[in-house]
């Protein structure tokens, strides 16, 4: 598959990450689960251009397929911001949807990241990063990594972050046609949920895997085809729930050989690791930036 790159000056990127390692540690009383995992950004993913309005609508400019206006955690995001800070602007939010939906990817997360990044920034609400990142947890347990824009060790349920440093590798990402119901796999009574808490130092050293893989592999046989096939060529993991699997490689050359091999009919990409979002880096050349 093929990703846009920037479409015109104006787009504002909103990344993908992945799931390197992914561990289910505990649940909480309400019922969360207690998590720890390392997410890293990619240099692809989705564009969104933001166009104030004085009338205070926020108004999505066209129908994403598999996206219902009540569900787009774009739209929810720039509501909340708008309903946080009592702005009386609107906005027209216009999107380029790339990533795949139930992918593991943190399409819609990185969608609304970047909503509360550029609208924060156009309207001049003047809200701090950790501001908005408190505001986008309500949206979703992923939206504050985005927001932020540090690769980073994460814990709690995916929102207590430290800021890492990774080899920005290559690797090639497989997007087999399904969509994983993220809720079903965390609510399967297969799930692991007491894995050992382990350190960074741990992970580093070759600790991790991700806790999602048996029961996404049972449940989705796609997924394990794809995982299966990938690990021919290097160690293939679940990002998130997945849908996608990934394999690292040292270099741009490599990946593309891979690639290059998928069968017939299957779509994959490959991306380059960041440690820093590509959100940020256009953000800091923004002018008059108050966040």
């Amino acid at each position: 598959m093929e990703f846009v790159s920037r479409p015109d000056p104006a787009a504002w990127p909103a990344p993908a990450k992945l799931n390197l390692m992914l561990r289910i540690v505990g649940r909480r009383a309400d019922g969360y689960h207690r998590l720890q995992t390392v997410f890293q950004f990619l240099d692809c993913g989705d564009w969104l251009w933001f166009e104030p309005r004085p009338d205070g609508a926020i108004i999505r400019a066209s129908a994403i397929p598999g996206i219902p206006m009540d569900n787009d955690l774009t739209l929810r995001a720039a509501r909340l911001l708008q309903q946080t800070t009592g702005i009386s602007q609107g906005a027209t939010i216009r999107i380029i949807k790339q990533l795949p939906l139930g992918s593991g990817l943190g399409g819609g997360s990185s969608d609304a990241a970047t909503t509360l990044i550029a609208l924060n920034h156009r309207w001049q609400t003047g809200l701090t990063l950790t501001e908005l990142a408190a505001l986008g947890l309500a949206l979703g347990a992923d939206v504050p990594v985005f927001v932020h824009g540090q690769a980073a060790w994460a814990e709690g349920v995916g929102e207590k972050l430290t800021p890492v440093q990774l080899d920005e590798a290559w690797f090639v990402v497989l997007t087999p046609a399904c969509q994983v119901a993220t809720g079903a796999v965390f609510n399967d009574p297969e799930l692991t949920r007491n894995s050992p808490i382990i350190t960074m130092a741990d992970f580093v050293t070759g600790a991790g895997g991700n806790d999602c893989e048996d029961v996404v592999y049972r449940r989705y046989p796609e997924v394990a085809a794809a995982a299966t096939w990938l690990a021919q060529f290097g160690a293939a993991r679940l990002t998130g729930t997945g849908a996608c699997v990934f394999a690292a490689f040292k270099d741009e050359a490599s990946a593309k050989q891979v690639l290059a091999e998928l069968p017939s009919g299957w779509k994959g990409f490959m991306a380059r690791g960041c440690n820093r979002s590509p959100l940020h880096d256009y953000l800091a050349r923004q002018p008059d930036v108050v966040c």
